[in-house]
């Protein structure tokens, strides 16, 4: 049964089945009409046979699948992660697709929408991951209403790994003599970060009741972040959650170098480390703060996560068993601490190289 759909010249739109031929060899059609393509489509699928009748025949729309979707899982999502659905739902999905009904959405339709995106600057990385939330919502509507899913197979935007730009080990030396000049809770944040590999939201939601001198250890189960706010008074607002993921709830061991830091700031156990108050800093402060201290030192700029993976990649140069490191970052799999936090210089891989032995 072909079908073929277009617009009038009065501007309503016509999807024309052919229905065969009849006794006298002439084919004959029938037409249904609608004001938009997706309406004239839709008609002319609810009008076919009951045996031919697809299983996603609905009238619910893209909108309001995808967001009895996000209602569904809400009870078992971090608030955070709630807002980040909806944000990307509101900001992408539901403009491009919202009044789309959703059994009319096809392969051809994602596949556009992803050009697209790429094409306004978004980065593969974002793109991937508003598609990972389509394919999320088109499960659950085939799960729970039959819908086919139009998702399946889709082949997501190729994700190019980001070029890190990470201080040399001569710049994070003189970084470091810069912040011992004026050492203050700014500059302790930052060594913390460089000596422990803990993420800058972690950092933000530590209180000293965190940091156990005794045993020398430090212990992270919260982590704070500014998410976006859906009928609050302000657009966004800042939270206090769990860590991402249940791994990065951990135990990591205060290295000698950070003990009398941490002693001459002690404070109240219920005080923020980084604020020396009872409510945190928040991350983009931190990160502006970190930018200062770069520029005033005479340091190129670099992200503030950066940070992070210098602390990685010196561990590993130092000796560090990847499992150890591993567990320390709070990551899942020894695989995401290789492939993304694992960095070798010139003069490591020159150093490997002259292990290299002439064997005759």
């Amino acid at each position: 049964m072909a079908n073929n759909i277009y617009q009038r010249k009065d501007g309503r739109y016509e999807a024309r089945v052919s229905l065969g031929k009849d006794e006298n060899g002439k084919r004959r059609y029938r037409s249904f009409y609608g004001n938009t393509a997706e309406e004239a489509e839709f008609k002319m699928l609810a009008a076919r046979e009951p045996d031919i009748v697809p299983t996603d025949l609905t009238e619910m729309t893209v909108k309001e699948l995808t967001m009895e979707y996000i209602t569904a899982i809400k009870p078992r999502l971090k608030e955070s992660s709630e807002a980040n659905y909806r944000l990307k739902a509101e900001k992408h999905i539901i403009p491009t697709f919202g009044n789309m009904k959703c059994c009319l959405l096809k392969a051809q339709n994602v596949y556009e929408f992803i050009e697209n995106k790429l094409k306004s600057g978004l980065s593969a990385r974002y793109v991937a991951d508003i598609i990972v939330l389509l394919k999320s919502v088109y499960r659950y509507a085939s799960r729970v209403y039959g819908i086919n899913n139009c998702l399946e197979g889709i082949v997501m935007p190729k994700r190019t790994k980001p070029e890190i730009v990470l201080l040399s080990k001569s710049e994070q030396s003189q970084l470091l003599a810069y912040l011992n000049e004026d050492f203050d809770l700014n500059a302790l944040g930052i060594a913390l970060s460089l000596h422990t590999g803990i993420r800058i939201g972690e950092l933000c939601a530590m209180q000293w009741k965190d940091i156990d001198l005794t045993n020398r250890t430090i212990t992270v189960k919260k982590t704070v972040q500014r998410i976006k706010s859906f009928g609050g008074k302000t657009a966004t607002k800042l939270v206090i959650t769990e860590p991402k993921s249940a791994s990065s709830m951990r135990v990591i061991p205060i290295p000698d170098c950070l003990i009398a830091m941490l002693e001459k700031f002690k404070n109240n156990a219920d005080k923020y480390v980084l604020s020396g108050r009872y409510s945190p800093v928040e991350p983009r402060t931190v990160q502006y703060r970190f930018a200062s201290v770069l520029k005033k030192a005479n340091l190129p700029s670099v992200h503030y996560h950066s940070l992070r993976h210098a602390f990685a990649t010196n561990c590993i140069a130092l000796g560090f068993d990847v499992k150890t490191l591993s567990e320390i970052l709070g990551h899942s799999s020894v695989e995401i601490t290789l492939n993304r936090y694992v960095h070798s210089s010139l003069d490591r891989k020159r150093a490997c190289m002259d292990m290299v032995k002439w064997a005759a």
